[in-house]
């Protein structure tokens, strides 16, 4: 058995380049990082990817995608030789068929920010086979919960399956604009329904999946997130689990707080 998780990356590269605003963050990444079970492979679900149809990255030893802009140089120069799956992307895909969902293998596609940032600080040894999977462009929540549940035989089968985004993804707040007041005040409220939602341990999982389905109806929840893309890797994390969340790992990026969630095997 592995371990399901739902982590917030940070801005950027920004974790990686010392930042004093991603300290938490980091902390907590790390932390979360050793109170799960060492994966034997991952399967990574990166908000920086969206494709017309669930897609994975096939490759063998997937470069690196540089996908931000404004950064110091050393930015584009970071490393993590993580090596692919090949046949972690097949099966991964083969479940999704079997689900009646269409999926494709992208062999030529690298890593992006959504995977090596967070991945540098968890496991930065860089020695656990990764496969990375791209959201759908159509941003549906209903259909992430759904890529979750049939993804769910790999957690038995010792894979992590991990969402990367971000628990507040409010880009004009996180550059300084705006009132602080409102800002801090849905940021507070939409983590607090977050953390709920995913920990309730009253609800079966086809509550809960209509509930985090139901996000923007959340207090806090459009204002946290104008674009759904940084959560919806939390709705596949939720559905892969098929339980309860077990433990909540508190972050913040400068003034705004942050989650990052783990559901672990056998509890």
């Amino acid at each position: 058995m592995s371990f399901v998780a739902y982590v917030t990356h940070g801005g950027g590269p920004l974790p990686l380049l010392g930042d004093p605003g991603h300290r938490e963050l980091i902390a907590s990444l790390r932390e979360l990082a050793g109170a799960a079970p060492r994966p034997q492979a991952i399967l990574l679900i990166s908000a920086h990817w969206e494709a017309p149809v669930a897609s994975f990255t096939g490759g063998a030893h997937p470069p690196l995608i540089y996908d931000y802009y404004g950064f110091a140089e050393p930015a584009y120069h970071l490393q993590y030789p993580a090596p692919g799956d090949p046949v972690l992307a097949a099966r991964a895909a083969s479940l999704l068929h079997e689900a009646g969902i269409e999926a494709r293998v992208d062999r030529e596609r690298g890593f992006d920010h959504g995977l090596f940032v967070p991945l540098s600080l968890m496991y930065p040894e860089a020695d656990v086979p990764v496969v990375e999977m791209s959201l759908l462009d159509s941003l549906d929540a209903g259909a992430h919960w759904r890529l979750g549940r049939a993804l769910a035989p790999l957690v038995a089968q010792g894979v992590a399956v991990i969402g990367s985004g971000s628990s507040f993804h409010n880009m004009a707040v996180l550059m300084g604009r705006g009132d602080p007041a409102e800002a801090l005040d849905a940021n507070r409220d939409f983590e607090q329904w977050l953390r709920q939602t995913c920990k309730n341990g009253d609800w079966d999982e086809e509550e809960r999946g209509k509930r985090l389905c139901a996000w923007r109806q959340a207090p806090g929840g459009t204002f946290s997130h104008p674009r759904e893309e940084h959560l919806l890797p939390a709705l596949v994390c939720a559905g892969a689990a098929g339980k309860p969340a077990d433990r909540v790992f508190a972050g913040r990026m400068g003034e705004v707080s942050v989650s990052s969630l783990l559901w672990q095997p056998g509890n």
